[in-house]
């Protein structure tokens, strides 16, 4: 049994995610305590709880304290099963992080699984849809499984009401190495929004271009959703390159200005461009896991965050691999050493 301290390191929802894919990749069982102990509201919300049912689902497992509120739970795994799954978190809170937590389990089982999940799509301190459509799936197809996203339904915070549709199809994981990401394809700066005015997408646009300006004015456009998805905003920046997708969000919040939102994920944006880094600051972590049950692989990525900080310290407890990080000229090198 593995004991982890969850105020340590990231101290969010993230210790828990990856604590039950780890488990359930590895057979070994975890308590958490101090469960997300350095955020402002500490202990599950819903999306974890739905999170954490979901692993217990697919593979078989005991989950003891679990339940909204809960700061200490105990997961003992089973045997990871595919299959067609229909998760719902009841809320906006994020069908990616769901997705997260289930995703690599699956990818290593014995047959196919279809995944339907249900809750926020476009939603504050989450990848939306599109980064793990055009980001994070091509990069992990890449080490052998085939796994496939659709957008049935945009889900914006806080009613939430989305909905993605996921077909993995089983492989044993290659290592990758994703040191270049090659030539410049295209670049794209899209306002979404939902049962608000237009002109907060103009405004968002505007922000961005500041901080972009080398990117040609048919590169930002607005698109209008129907207003029963809304209401709800989200900004999506992305720059395409031969061997990557990186893109950077921002989600509409009342009280904080469009154009404030909108420059920060534009200079996110300028400074992966200036990086010349494989990985942005969001794929980085999302490597991790797929990388350790590889057993191999290196990336380059941009400062490493604390959320790649605290999955690598994870997967080292559960697996006994070690990562390596290396700083070069205007990037890293994180390799995994087995």
């Amino acid at each position: 049994m593995i004991i982890i301290d969850g105020s340590e390191g990231e101290g969010g929802g993230q210790v828990l995610r990856y604590a039950c894919a780890l488990a359930l990749l590895t057979g070994t069982p975890f308590t958490i305590e101090n469960i997300r102990g350095q955020r402002e509201k500490p202990g599950l919300m819903r999306q974890h709880v739905t999170a954490i049912e979901a692993a217990c689902v697919i593979g078989g497992a005991e989950c003891s304290g679990l339940a909204v509120g809960s700061n200490s739970i105990s997961f003992r795994p089973g045997r990871v099963t595919p299959g067609d799954y229909h998760f719902a978190v009841g809320t906006a809170g994020s069908t990616g992080l769901v997705l997260q937590t289930i995703l690599v389990p699956l990818m290593t089982a014995d047959a196919p699984s279809h995944l339907v999940i249900e809750g926020g799509t476009h939603a504050m301190a989450a990848p939306p849809f599109e980064f793990i459509k055009r980001t994070l799936l091509p990069v992990i197809n890449r080490m052998g499984p085939a796994v496939s996203a659709r957008l049935v339904r945009h889900g914006f915070f806080p009613r939430g009401g989305g909905r993605i549709e996921i077909d993995i199809a089983p492989a044993p994981l290659r290592p990758i190495e994703g040191i270049e990401r090659g030539a410049a394809l295209s670049v794209q700066a899209t306002a979404i929004v939902a049962g608000i005015p237009l002109d907060i997408a103009d405004r968002e646009l505007k922000a961005a271009r500041k901080n972009l300006a080398d990117w040609p004015a048919e590169a930002f456009a607005t698109r209008q959703l129907p207003a029963d998805q809304g209401p709800g905003n989200a900004l999506l920046i992305e720059a395409r390159y031969e061997q990557v997708t990186e893109i950077m969000s921002a989600f509409g919040k009342l009280g904080i200005p469009a154009e404030r939102l909108a420059t920060t994920a534009a200079r996110r944006m300028a400074g992966y461009l200036a990086s010349n880094a494989f990985a942005g600051p969001y794929l980085q972590d999302q490597l991790l896991l797929p990388m350790a049950v590889a057993r191999g692989g290196a990336f380059t990525t941009v400062k490493l965050s604390e959320h790649s900080r605290t999955a690598m310290a994870l997967i080292e407890r559960f697996t006994g691999s070690r990562f390596r990080v290396s700083a070069q000229a205007d990037r890293h090198l994180v390799e995994l050493i087995a």
